[in-house]
């Protein structure tokens, strides 16, 4: 093959292969010619679905961009309620490029992050109108359904300018400043404290009332019970005292024995007790005689 025809054949392979090219499942894309954005015949900006597509070489370019419903989860900003009262609060929104041309002119050549940036922008004016009508209460309450949907009402007809539709917008968390939920913290803190301190003294009160309420009891009824202990210990020795006189009285000589016999077995209720007396005492007299 000559050369002239090799170098022919590759001009019209690389023509070809330049003159195509894909599309891809979720993606859109345009063709600019000449810096210009290609028209179809109703003069709106041609936009090419998946698949494979002609171009001029060296002369189109092609820029694809997500055609998917995208999530913008939003960084937390502060907003301030109708009442002056400071929220932090964290949204997300859910959007997609519906105007492929306005959304390359109004975003940098199609830079997601620049529309990203733009789309928070507007989404926090809108939910900062929102917030700034309503109070703490109403926010918390129940209207924060109603506080989304005129969100995204506003939304969507800031966002069509830049060839977004926005699909949602959702209020995620809202929680008060640091620095302010740290004062409350502290303030609540401290009235817990406050009635702590209020139940322990009332306790402490109450309990020393029946503490003293209960000593005054037994004290009552230990003396009680000492008082019936000594009436039934004197009954008890009169009782014994006249069982004795009576046994006395009927024979003294054995009233003697028995009455020895108990002194005998109260010296030596043990085999340790030792009692020093003379064998002749009185004490042994009935060990030493013989009983009649």
């Amino acid at each position: 093959m000559r050369p002239i025809s090799l170098i022919l054949l590759v001009a019209v392979l690389f023509a070809g292969f330049s003159s195509l090219f894909v599309v891809e499942e979720g993606e859109r894309a345009i063709v600019k010619r000449f810096g210009v954005i290609q028209k179809d015949e109703n003069g709106q900006n041609r936009v090419y679905e998946p698949g494979l597509r002609l171009k001029v070489p060296l002369i189109d370019q092609v820029f694809a961009m997500n055609a998917r419903i995208l999530t913008l989860d939003a960084a937390a900003d502060r907003f301030v309620t109708s009442e002056q009262k400071d929220l932090m609060v964290d949204s997300y929104v859910k959007w997609r490029i519906t105007d492929f041309g306005k959304f390359y002119l109004a975003t940098q050549g199609g830079n997601q992050l620049v529309a990203e940036s733009l789309l928070q922008s507007k989404i926090n004016n809108g939910l900062r109108s929102e917030f700034g009508s309503r109070t703490i209460r109403e926010i918390v309450s129940g209207s924060r359904d109603e506080l989304q949907q005129e969100a995204l009402r506003a939304t969507r007809e800031d966002a069509a300018e830049l060839g977004i539709e926005v699909v949602d917008v959702r209020v995620k968390q809202i929680n008060l400043p640091r620095e302010v939920s740290e004062f409350i913290y502290d303030r609540m803190r401290a009235q817990r404290e406050a009635v702590a301190r209020a139940h322990r003294s009332e306790g402490q009160e109450k309990a020393e009332v029946i503490r003293a309420g209960a000593d005054a009891r037994a004290t009552v009824i230990l003396a009680e019970a000492e008082r019936k202990s000594r009436t039934l210990r004197g009954e008890g020795d009169g009782a014994a005292a006249k069982i004795y006189a009576d046994t006395y009285g009927q024979n003294p000589e054995f009233y003697a024995l028995l009455r020895s016999l108990d002194a005998y077995k109260a010296s030596f209720r043990s085999k340790d007790d030792v009692l020093v007396i003379s064998p002749d005492s009185e004490f042994f007299q009935y060990m030493n005689s013989k009983v009649r």
